[in-house]
């Protein structure tokens, strides 16, 4: 079932995983081919994003949702996340309030992320 209800638990689920630096989730969550656009601009791949969560190199310590929207068409959904988030990155304090827009794609049985873009709201 494609609907904005298994879209809207699939980013929380997401969320969750990001969180806890659960690889094994964010594989199965994240398509192979996804890419990532930073706030800095950099594109990063879902390998990169497993790697700095299993590599430590990047761990979440806060993720507080403000704002949830939804929005599903066929076997495409998007989701537009806003809320405050704390992480250590590269060895360095991170502390922003982040706009995530992830676009995703349901195979016939679970969403997976297939392109995604973070900016800063200031």
């Amino acid at each position: 079932m494609t609907t904005t209800e298994t879209l809207r638990a699939a980013e929380r689920r997401l969320q969750t995983a990001q969180l806890g630096s659960d690889t094994a989730v964010l594989d199965e969550l994240i398509d192979d081919a996804m890419l990532f656009t930073g706030p800095d601009g950099g594109v990063l791949t879902k390998q990169d994003d497993l790697d700095a969560h299993r590599g430590g190199q990047q761990e979440l310590t806060r993720l507080e949702e403000e704002d949830l929207r939804v929005h599903v068409s066929g076997a495409t959904g998007v989701t537009w996340f806003l809320g405050s988030l704390e992480a250590v990155i590269g060895g360095e304090p991170f502390a922003a309030r982040v706009r995530y827009t992830r676009t995703w794609t349901h195979d016939g049985t679970t969403w997976r992320v297939i392109a995604a873009h973070a900016g800063v709201v200031t």
